[in-house]
């Protein structure tokens, strides 16, 4: 089968693998449709994964070809999304069903094989089967939607709250568009790209609650926009020591900073920005990965839900499509940025129509 391997940094190229076996409790899954992710750049081109050669990509959707011995059959020909997370279930957090948080976990591309290939094997226990409604391009994007989703039940906001997300990338934009489901209007987004200008207000975003942060003092602008009270809620969907500052000079008293941008260096904070913490009594959470129980209350069957409602359309986010032959090229125009981009899709073309 054609897949794309990471053989070390910076060497990743489409060639002919062997075609994988499902293992007891797996099943054989014909790709149809695997996203970029922005940790995917650096994992090719910077940092490598944990072991290489490695078939990346952890964000993907397809059909389930063939089940390994102990495996309900009932799963053959279904169209499913996968949650990337191989939990061991056996530390503290499994046992909690918080698998998100699992001390001992594997991971579909990055610490095992993953979905920038025709074929992949995947736990039984990582599906999750797709209503017919939901596109498989959608379902390729539900990973990055439950991240999203997740960070928004860390800090509940209101529809009281006046809401700031800052860093307008796929899951900024994301976080958006669920908030703005959610009945959460006073939204207020922080870019520095006309494209994101552009997506937030299609979303439903007013203009002037749109601001560019490569221009001026962003803080000063949350201020003034929240008639001088600040923001009740700062999504930090960057990871950068500016834009971390920014929701904490910016929040209201009693506000929540969720920080859910991977960090690009050391995080450090001034003496004057702690005290801000501490004077403001701000909640400062992380978010990380999505919760996944099979389970109604769980983030990824609430996107489903969304989904299948048809209130949500993620696929708008969708700014560049490669057959899986030409997926390098989608993977050097983030690493390069020589195009404006918010999600980068592969499509198993051959597959397509069958």
């Amino acid at each position: 089968m054609k897949a794309l391997v990471l053989h070390d940094v910076g060497k990743i190229s489409v060639e002919e693998v062997d075609k994988p076996f499902p293992k007891a409790g797996e099943v054989l899954l014909k790709v149809m449709a695997c996203g970029i992710c922005g940790s995917d750049i650096p994992r090719a081109y910077k940092d490598g994964a944990h072991a290489m050669p490695m078939i990346i990509g952890h964000e993907f959707a397809g059909v389930v070809e063939e089940c390994g011995e102990s495996v309900d059959k009932s799963w053959m020909g279904k169209r499913v999304g996968v949650f990337p997370l191989i939990p061991c279930k056996e530390c503290e957090c499994c046992k909690n069903n918080k698998y998100e948080m699992c001390k001992d976990y594997s991971y579909l591309g990055s610490r095992r094989d993953g979905g920038f290939a025709e074929y992949v094997t995947v736990p039984e226990w990582n599906l999750i089967e797709l209503p017919e409604r939901v596109s498989f391009e959608q379902a390729a994007m539900l990973e990055p939607m439950a991240v999203a989703v997740h960070a928004i039940r860390r800090v509940r906001p209101t529809s009281e709250d006046s809401v700031v997300i800052m860093g307008l990338g796929t899951i900024g934009l994301l976080v958006t568009m669920l908030l703005l489901d959610m009945g959460i209007s006073n939204v207020f987004t922080i870019g520095n790209k006309e494209s994101q200008k552009r997506f937030v207000m299609e979303l439903g975003v007013p203009e002037a609650h749109y601001f560019d942060g490569s221009k001026d003092n962003a803080a000063e602008w949350i201020i003034a926009k929240t008639n001088f009270l600040g923001a009740d809620t700062f999504f930090e969907c960057i990871g950068k020591n500016e834009s971390l500052k920014v929701g904490i000079n910016a929040a209201a008293p009693s506000g929540k900073i969720c920080t859910v941008g991977n960090p690009h260096t050391d995080m450090e904070l001034t003496r004057d920005e702690y005290w801000k913490i501490l004077r403001n009594q701000l909640t400062v959470t992380g978010t990380w990965n999505s919760s996944f129980m099979h389970d109604i209350a769980d983030d990824w069957s609430y996107v489903i839900s969304r989904l299948q409602g048809g209130t949500i359309q993620p696929e708008k986010f969708i700014t560049h499509k490669f057959g899986l032959e030409e997926i390098v090229e989608g993977f050097e125009i983030m690493r390069d940025k020589k195009e404006e981009y918010v999600k980068v899709m592969g499509e198993n073309r051959s597959f397509i129509g069958r």
